[in-house]
């Protein structure tokens, strides 16, 4: 398993749809609870926001101190240099947190996953990865790695992408995000790529970008 455990945020009725978020290194999953509140989605939606910790692991580039992380990064390299075993397995998990949530009832086609820098890594590989069709995939501040262990199922082909990134990101730099966006663009994905005057973080404009493509995504 690759998280320790799941916050959620339930709607008043019974759930029909579900948001998936995943946090960044070194990150809580209560660091994200306060903008999918902040989204103010109708509460004719029904959307439960689910947000799994990732689980304490030894960070090479920080000392090997150990830290919530989705996987070691070894080097700060362009597109980093990381343990491609440790992001599969937790791709793997977050499949497996979304197969709950359509045992439960949740139609896949009304799930989103949504990822933050390293969460947003994995994002990419869950949803890029998963054999049922998904409502879309939010990406911020993130990064495409390990391309060639991504299947591109077919099935999430027709998939709403939706990247967003800042202009002043010392962290993830923006290159990274409009890299992705070229790569998903040219396997035929329906892109959309969200620039903002910010630096490592999400702005109120963005929640509120965010909040919009999620409206249309799960009406």
């Amino acid at each position: 398993m690759s998280y320790s455990s799941c916050d959620i945020i339930k709607p008043d009725q019974p759930a029909n749809a579900s948001i998936i978020w995943l946090h960044g290194l070194g990150a809580s999953s209560r660091d994200l609870m306060p903008i999918a509140e902040a989204l103010q989605l109708p509460k004719t939606f029904h959307v439960k926001h689910l947000f799994p910790q990732a689980s304490e692991i030894a960070v090479t580039i920080n000392g090997g101190f150990l830290m919530p992380a989705w996987y070691d990064i070894y080097e700060l390299t362009h597109k980093r240099t990381i343990n491609q075993t440790q992001l599969l397995n937790a791709s793997q998990a977050i499949t497996q947190l979304i197969d709950n949530e359509v045992m439960q009832g949740i139609d896949s086609r009304r799930i989103a996953v949504a990822g933050f820098s390293q969460g947003g890594a994995v994002a990419y590989h869950t949803a890029l990865n998963y054999p049922h069709p998904l409502a879309g995939l939010m990406a911020l501040s993130t990064y495409l790695i390990c391309e060639d262990q991504i299947s591109y199922h077919s099935c999430n082909q027709q998939m709403p992408i939706n990247i967003y990134h800042g202009r002043q990101d010392d962290v993830v730099p923006e290159s990274l995000g409009r890299d992705a966006h070229e790569q998903l663009q040219a396997k035929g994905y329906q892109c959309q790529y969200h620039q903002y005057s910010i630096d490592h973080s999400i702005s109120l404009q963005e929640i509120k970008d965010m909040s919009k493509s999620l409206q249309r995504w799960l009406s």
